[in-house]
């Protein structure tokens, strides 16, 4: 195995499109999922590495770390993907809910980031060129949002490591973060539902998770970008 590329979600939505895309290019790639969905399965009949990680638990984090260094000694890039959706509505236990989005969101990475940094500097090392750590935040980040406060409150903090980290490892690893609004919806997303999200952005409509993957393309082809963060976000700001 080369240096494989280490995203972290990937059994679905834009963690899985990504983990496709890279495979079809010739990319090693090792991957994280916390249900087994049959596309874990297809991922691994490409040729994926998937190890299974539950982000809510410490334990669980230092477990995964561990486990991934006895799979690579180098890695190209870190995308941190895993992310959830909660929000206060449906978790009457708020102390409960932020932690559990600052674990998932902000303290995973963090860690990960530490402890992996070696793996990053290996690939730089052999081949002279910087490595990369990529976060994928949330529109969020700038607005906040009044329906899912934790989840907001994370990936700000998220987006704040992505500066200290870029600071910390320049030159050697760029660390960028991508910050979507509307990317795909839900299955089960109704109609009004879906009209009332498409006119929140400029360009009303539902991108694909390929805004995503040219995002992630364009940080991984630089050699100068770093603590930066992308907005893909249909100029939702403007509106």
């Amino acid at each position: 195995m080369t240096s494989p590329i280490l995203i972290t979600g990937a059994g679905q939505r834009i963690g899985l499109a990504l983990a496709e895309h890279l495979l079809a290019t010739g990319q090693d790639i090792i991957v994280t999922y916390r249900t087994r969905h049959l596309s874990i399965d297809d991922l691994e009949r490409k040729g994926a590495t998937c190890l299974y990680a539950d982000f809510s638990q410490d334990d669980a984090i230092y477990s995964f770390i561990n486990e991934l260094k006895h799979h690579t000694t180098s890695l190209k890039a870190i995308i941190h993907n895993a992310s959830s959706w909660d929000c206060e509505t449906n978790n009457p236990d708020s102390a409960a809910l932020f932690d559990n989005m600052m674990r998932i969101h902000a303290k995973t990475p963090y860690l990960i980031n530490l402890q992996c940094a070696h793996l990053l500097l290996a690939y730089q090392n052999k081949n002279n060129t910087p490595a990369d750590i990529i976060h994928l935040t949330d529109y969020v980040v700038e607005t906040g949002s009044p329906k899912h406060l934790a989840y907001a409150a994370s990936k700000a903090a998220l987006h704040n490591l992505t500066k200290s980290f870029a600071a910390k490892y320049a030159p050697h690893i760029k660390v960028n973060a991508i910050a979507p609004s509307l990317i795909i919806f839900n299955d089960d997303d109704d109609e009004h539902y879906r009209a009332k999200t498409l006119k929140k952005s400029l360009m009303g409509i539902e991108p694909g998770c390929g805004e995503i993957i040219n995002s992630v393309e364009l940080l991984l082809n630089s050699h100068y970008i770093t603590g930066r963060s992308l907005p893909v976000d249909g100029g939702r700001h403007l509106k």
